[in-house]
């Protein structure tokens, strides 16, 4: 069966009805609302399924349900929007805290991600913003703690923090995008799950090494906590590779065009045909400059960001170390879940998770 796009009109895969018709429409939306109140988020394909229709039907009513603001629209399915409009909590339902240092870049995927999970595993999250502070960490800690029964914690703290307060807490405690100490607070293993820098690394300069590269560098925003761990990634791919990774700047290049211009002016002086810049804006950034020089990207330097967040945007499109955030979310909760269900019966987990390299044309060498 064949299904036509920009239509309300496609028949589900077991219905000859024509779902054109408003009144259909809005009984299979209320359906829809009935499920996802029902059990708090639904996916795409279990809807479809469920009220005989096509995946492209149930997107449509997903996003015309979003912006009557009904429900909050993810990938893959819908989730009930933040407030009056959920359930009262059974006594029986986890609570979740969970603090990130901003909403900005990252961390929004992570956070939808984490809410899917818990809305799929039966538990409520409550979030908090703070900003690599350990201080501000603690003091949202408490004020979660205060607004009632908490039972578990994801927490993403600086990499300067000492966690010295966790083993107070008295619950279990999931780190996120950081390594957890070999031992925690009172000799307790801490659980963790992070993205794997130093594979994100070696996929970037593998590709630079595929495309004939052999001298590389790295430019890296002092702005990110983990610049220290991608700069320790980068020597050790490296090494890994067989790439000479003379020039390593830490700069931040979006806010001052002179700053770009060094950068170039440092990758002729040490040959270096290639660079990998964390994050997006610097390298667009970069990019630009490279152009506004008679700098050609890529024949005269290959550009590859870590980040993905907007490198799709750059010109040309940034080839990117693409981190895993959704999936983040969705382990950190699942895991946490787990060790509140299981306790010490299992051993404790600490994830990495493989960053993905999306190719495209900042990387790609125009060969005669």
């Amino acid at each position: 069966m064949t299904f036509m796009k920009g239509h309300e009109g496609e028949q589900g895969p077991a219905s000859g009805h024509n779902r054109s018709d408003p009144i259909l429409n809005a009984q299979r939306r209320e359906r829809l609302m009935a499920e996802l109140h029902r059990h708090g988020a639904v996916r795409v394909t279990a809807l479809a399924s469920l009220l005989q229709v096509s995946p492209v039907t149930i997107r449509r009513d997903i996003t015309w349900l979003a912006r009557e603001k009904r429900l909050v629209k993810v990938h893959g399915g819908a989730l009930l929007p933040p407030g009056p409009a959920r359930a009262p909590r059974p006594v029986d339902r986890l609570t979740l805290g969970m603090i990130v240092p901003d909403l900005d870049f990252f961390w929004p995927q992570v956070i939808t991600g984490a809410r899917t999970a818990a809305a799929m595993l039966g538990a409520d999250l409550r979030l908090r913003g703070s900003s690599y502070d350990p201080a501000e960490d603690r003091r949202q800690i408490d004020r979660l703690r205060h607004t009632g029964n908490l039972d578990g914690l994801l927490l993403a703290p600086d990499v300067r923090d000492d966690l010295s307060g966790i083993g107070a807490l008295g619950i279990p405690c999931l780190l996120m995008e950081r390594a957890a100490p070999a031992w925690g607070p009172n000799a307790q293993p801490l659980e963790s799950v992070r993205n794997d820098h130093d594979a994100g690394a070696e996929a970037a300069l593998r590709h630079l090494a595929g495309q004939g590269h052999t001298r590389v560098g790295l430019v890296a925003t002092p702005l990110s906590p983990n610049a220290d761990l991608i700069e320790e990634a980068f020597i050790r791919a490296c090494r890994t590779v067989g790439l000479t990774g003379d020039l390593t700047v830490r700069d931040t290049l979006r806010t001052d065009p002179t700053r770009a211009l060094d950068v170039l002016r440092a990758c002729r002086t040490t040959g270096t045909t290639a660079l990998l810049v964390h994050s997006d804006l610097d390298a667009i950034a970069l990019s630009r400059a490279a152009t506004a020089n008679g700098i050609h990207v890529p024949d005269d330097l290959a550009l590859i960001s870590y980040d993905d967040e907007l490198a799709h945007l750059g010109e040309p499109p940034l080839t990117a170390v693409r981190p895993a955030k959704g999936q983040l979310g969705r382990m950190a909760v699942e895991l946490l879940v787990s060790r509140l269900g299981e306790g010490s019966r299992r051993p404790a987990n600490r994830l990495q998770l493989v960053p993905t390299l999306i190719v495209r044309k900042s990387s790609i060498a125009h060969h005669p």
